[in-house]
């Protein structure tokens, strides 16, 4: 098919029809299409990760910013604004969210069970899907038994249970593509036949991240490879347009073998004339890819063709309209539009103002299940033999810290075994979130022994970050170190009630990194200013730095589990500025704390005291912190700690001899 973004046709594209000026609520697309010409609007989702109703389940709570159900407010709108509309899911449907877990960890799937984003999708009439990467976290049986239900086909062309002589050959999990042959009304109503096939792709690193599944039942393809052996077969087949589901990222133009982003050299292919994207968890088209090789970031184009991708978790529909005209027995596009519409808007100030309502259909579908998931959050999903309370976290190790930090390490050394790395000491960096601070007194993790549900894991982990690991030597290994210091204030050596936090440092830059012993002395200047820049190079807070009960000399090389905001450089950290990443794994950080909770069963993350201050006689400090530490200071052992009454603004003052 061919393809002219500039020019609107060489008939007249104004000329009165059935679908003219009188239906003010059509796009321009179908309200000013001729005889001959179509408007086929095409939408979709992507990065779902089960978030059908607007509901936060571990803050257990209603939310504005999530959910296929106010999503679908959007689809019934738009499909109003169009003669012809089609919809589909570009992947990542299946896990993310306590529902997921709630279906394959405590209901499971049946054959003839339907999952509930299958419900809900089937409730919207998709036409089509492709497979995500996290459609696999569940194991092949779960994913097949799932899509069962699917009134929609599923379509995904680079998983391939037997491989053949070339892709063309090979056996896949799932149809590799679908040519659907679609009813169109054109401009002056007349029914026109459009065949529109669907391609779909999955990152190839499926085969790391969840290898355990897969390993021995699948292989998978390089993404582009893949798509220049199906499209010509496609277009041999009949299809007259056709659409990359490209659950795949927008990033480099060059194509790699087995690039996980590949949605750009994907836009190169001959014979792809859209494409919808997603995996990345991102607007497209948005300023955010501005000055990107090949890519229009404000038109919505990459090489050209239209491209769109619609966020997360419902946050956004992309569109993509596109006029067609038949010509010499053939479709051809002769222009295009993209855009994404929000179920919300931030203001500056960070609030939210929903822009939609739920759709009440879709939230009905679900509603039994949605209710189930509730009492599936509330209950326990395992036990701590510890209490997993912050109020102490920046002054000693810390059970809240360290439960995050066991369960990064338990995950990554899944995700290291068998690759380059495996042989390398692992490490894992953890900091505390809810830490008082200028959020007030009562803003301290606070879970007492006994049973743990999955909202107490917001608690442990308020951020929707991802996980990664990180390959650093054992100087910038010290840096890092070195950076967290900036905590705290500089003590002079027997001085009197100093106070000792930072007031300006974040706790969630407060990084404990287990794994390793080391010491803090306060006597020292920070090397750090509080963004991160240099102000003393000679500074020497971190002593005593060991691993496996031998100091750590520069060379040394580790491998750091921690999460995409510190990887890719958030809060500047020696080590972590992006260039270091060796592992990019696909869940998040709060997720992995809850599946390590239901792997151990009873979880006891004492703290195993890995830092510690270096000893400073004569030498005191004030420390505040949360009233009800007062519950837990008897326990704190390792510090020579007495409470000294009220600090201020409702804070309970420490004195700590150091």
């Amino acid at each position: 098919m061919t393809q002219d973004h500039n020019s609107f046709s060489r008939r007249t594209f104004l000329s009165g029809t059935i679908a003219g000026a009188s239906m003010i609520a059509l796009h321009p697309f179908s309200a000013h299409a001729a005889a001959g010409q179509v408007h086929l609007r095409v939408m979709e989702t992507t990065d779902l990760h089960v978030h059908v109703f607007p509901y936060d389940y571990y803050a257990d709570k209603p939310v504005d910013t999530v959910g296929l159900a106010r999503t679908a407010s959007h689809i019934d709108k738009i499909r109003a604004e169009a003669t012809n509309s089609m919809l589909v899911d570009n992947g990542d449907f299946l896990q993310g969210n306590p529902m997921g877990d709630y279906i394959a960890y405590e209901r499971g799937m049946k054959e003839g069970d339907m999952h509930p984003v299958i419900t809900a999708m089937n409730t919207l009439g998709f036409d089509a899907s492709t497979l995500g990467n996290h459609e696999f976290n569940y194991g092949l049986d779960f994913l097949m038994k799932s899509l069962a239900g699917a009134k929609f086909p599923v379509v995904s062309a680079n998983v391939v249970k037997e491989q053949g002589a070339t892709a063309r050959d090979d056996v896949t999990l799932v149809k590799p593509y679908i040519i659907l042959e679609k009813t169109v009304m054109d401009g002056a109503g007349q029914p026109q036949k459009i065949k529109v096939g669907f391609i779909g792709f999955v990152p190839p690193q499926i085969m790391t991240w969840d290898r355990k599944h897969l390993e021995g039942a699948v292989t998978v393809r390089d993404i582009v490879d893949t798509a220049q052996a199906y499209v010509p077969q496609m277009r041999e087949e009949g299809a007259d347009i056709i659409f990359a589901l490209s659950h795949s990222g927008i990033g480099a133009a060059n194509h790699t073998d087995l690039m996980e982003n590949a949605s750009v050299p994907l836009a190169g292919v001959a014979g792809i004339d859209a494409l919808m994207t997603g995996h990345s968890h991102l607007v497209f088209p948005s300023p955010a890819f501005a000055d990107m090789a090949a890519v229009d970031a404000a038109s919505g184009t990459v090489h050209g063709k239209p491209t769109v991708m619609g966020g997360f978790w419902g946050s956004h529909l992309g569109v993509i309209d596109l006029m067609l005209e038949r010509e010499a027995g053939a479709w051809r596009i002769v222009t295009t539009s993209v855009q994404t519409r929000p179920i919300f808007e931030r203001g500056e100030d960070r609030t939210v103002t929903p822009l939609v309502e739920s759709n009440a259909r879709v939230e009905a579908s679900v509603a039994d299940i949605h209710s189930q998931t509730l009492d599936y959050v509330r209950r326990a999903v395992g036990k701590t033999a510890a209490p997993l309370h912050s109020y102490f976290a920046l002054v000693a190790d810390d059970p809240s810290v360290q439960i995050v930090s066991n369960a990064q390490m338990w995950y990554m050394a899944q995700m290291m075994k068998g690759t380059e790395f495996e042989a390398l000491p692992l490490l894992s960096a953890a900091a505390p979130f809810k830490a008082g601070g200028r959020a007030g007194p009562d803003y301290y993790t606070d879970v007492p022994v006994g049973d743990v549900a999955i909202k107490n894991v917001a608690d442990l982990y308020l951020y929707p970050n991802t996980i990664r690991a990180v390959k650093i030597n054992g100087a910038q290994l010290k840096g890092w170190l070195e950076r967290s210091a900036g905590m705290f204030n500089q003590i002079p050596q027997g001085s009197t009630d100093e106070m000792l936090l930072n007031a300006e440092f974040p706790s969630y830059n407060f990084d404990v990194i287990d794994g390793v012993s080391y010491k803090i002395d306060l006597s020292q200047p920070l090397m750090f200013d509080r963004d991160g820049g240099v102000i003393n190079a000679q500074a020497n807070r971190i002593v005593d730095l060991t691993y496996a009960g031998a100091p750590v000399t520069d060379d040394m090389e580790f491998i750091v589990a921690t999460n995409n905001y510190r990887a890719g450089g958030g809060g500047t950290f020696p080590g972590a500025d992006g260039s270091t990443i060796v592992f990019e794994g696909p869940d998040t950080n709060r997720d992995i704390v809850v599946r390590y909770i239901v792997d151990q069963g009873t979880v006891d993350p004492k703290a195993n005291n890995n830092w510690s201050f270096v000893a400073m006689p004569d030498t005191t400090v004030l420390f505040e912190t949360g009233p009800k530490a007062a519950d837990y200071v008897a326990a704190m052992t390792a510090l020579d700690i007495t409470q000294e009454g009220a600090g201020s603004d409702g804070f309970a003052r420490f004195r700590i001899a150091l």
